[in-house]
């Protein structure tokens, strides 16, 4: 295993990063979700084909003839709450977060267009988790993923941890043309990214992206945030975590194995490819996982993982027995990859013979992450 740490984990009182330090890791939190639903798939309790509703009978109302391909890694034809405006108390409730999914019309005729789900998609697949197993995917995740593994994974993260999280630090204001261009696309007032991914402004505290002022971090480094269910964007892990669970899914990590290769084969075998609503930019996907793509690698064709906001990153590659796992807390600029996690994933592949490879650190680029040396 090759594990790496350092820089700062919180530079307003100068808190070195440590072995155990945690971070929250946004829509990187979505690959730990698509695990668990793996396993549920290998088991024979979830059918990647069926309705949603054939496990969550009230999210079939209002035209949702979705199948679990749909809910399992992308929308098709919803990409958020876009009706009922929550509050973050609601969301932060979840009750009337899943309310507001059963009430939900789709945006589009299902099966039309891909458009990211931001946030939902943890809710959706924990939902069902929930009704197939009887667990919250949070507890799922620590009996079934990170407790045999002997890692601190968390959706939903214990009180008594919260003083491990390093908090995020927001990116810098955007000066290149060409990324300013793209996030105002992205995040622009009235699109479809900014409702997906701050959910109507309740989650990043306020009601417009304004490209001269950093995005403000706050609302994610509260304890209000870090306690909740939120599966789709507010997981909070150790990057060997991330990658040690990744590793059990594609070879035995300390004995233990999570999921069989043929179950690797369907998860990572890509179901929808093209222009996304959301992002606006060009994805490829899974059952619940990203696939490589140049604008956003990993190892090859057939690694699956996914990605986070700012830079974070974890995937397995079954053809090199690989899990990776990358996070940091100073946020980079760009969708959706960043320099720094872009080389150290690249740099994982002569390592075949490494089950794991985890790197922890205070910004989106390899000098922060090396012996703790900036």
């Amino acid at each position: 295993m090759v594990d790496i740490w350092g820089g700062m984990a919180d530079p307003a009182v100068g808190r070195p990063w440590e072995r155990d330090t945690l971070q929250l890791h946004f829509s990187t939190t979505k690959g730990v979700a698509a695990i668990c639903a793996a396993i549920l798939y290998e088991r024979g309790q979830l059918d990647y084909e069926a309705p949603v509703a054939s496990y969550w009978s009230e999210f079939g109302q209002r035209g949702k003839k979705i199948g679990d391909r749909g809910s399992v890694h992308v929308s098709p034809g919803r990409t958020g709450c876009s009706d009922a405006v929550l509050s973050l108390d609601e969301i932060c409730n979840l009750e009337p977060v899943l309310r507001a999914l059963e009430d939900q019309e789709p945006l589009w005729e299902p099966g039309t267009a891909n458009g990211y789900h931001a946030i939902t998609y943890g809710w959706i697949v924990g939902e069902i988790v929930k009704r197939i197993d009887g667990r919250p995917i949070g507890r799922f995740l620590a009996d079934e993923v990170a407790g045999p593994l002997g890692v601190d994974s968390f959706i939903g993260l214990p009180e008594s941890e919260e003083h491990r999280v390093a908090p995020i630090i927001a990116a810098p204001m955007i000066t290149d043309a060409a990324t300013l261009e793209l996030i105002m696309a992205l995040m622009g007032p009235g699109s479809l990214g900014y409702r997906a991914l701050t959910m109507d402004g309740a989650m990043f505290s306020g009601a417009e992206y304004d490209p001269s002022t950093p995005l403000r971090m706050d609302t994610f480094n509260s304890r209000q945030i870090h306690a909740a269910e939120i599966p789709g964007a507010a997981g909070i892990s150790e990057a060997r975590a991330l990658a040690r669970m990744y590793g059990a899914c594609v070879a035995e990590v300390d004995g233990i194995r999570r999921v069989n290769d043929d179950t690797v084969r369907k998860v990572r075998s890509e179901y929808s490819r093209g222009p996304d609503k959301t992002l606006v930019v060009e994805c490829a996907w899974g059952m619940g996982f990203m696939r490589h793509l140049e604008t956003s690698p990993m190892l090859n064709g057939e690694s699956f993982g996914h990605s986070g906001a700012g830079g974070s990153l974890a995937f397995g590659d079954l053809d090199h027995q690989v899990g990776f796992g990358y996070v940091m807390n100073q946020m980079g600029n760009g969708v959706p990859a960043t320099p720094g996690r872009t080389r150290w994933s690249k740099r994982s592949a002569p390592a075949s013979e490494r089950p794991v490879w985890s790197l922890g650190g205070d910004r989106p680029g390899p000098t922060a992450t090396v012996g703790g040396r900036p």
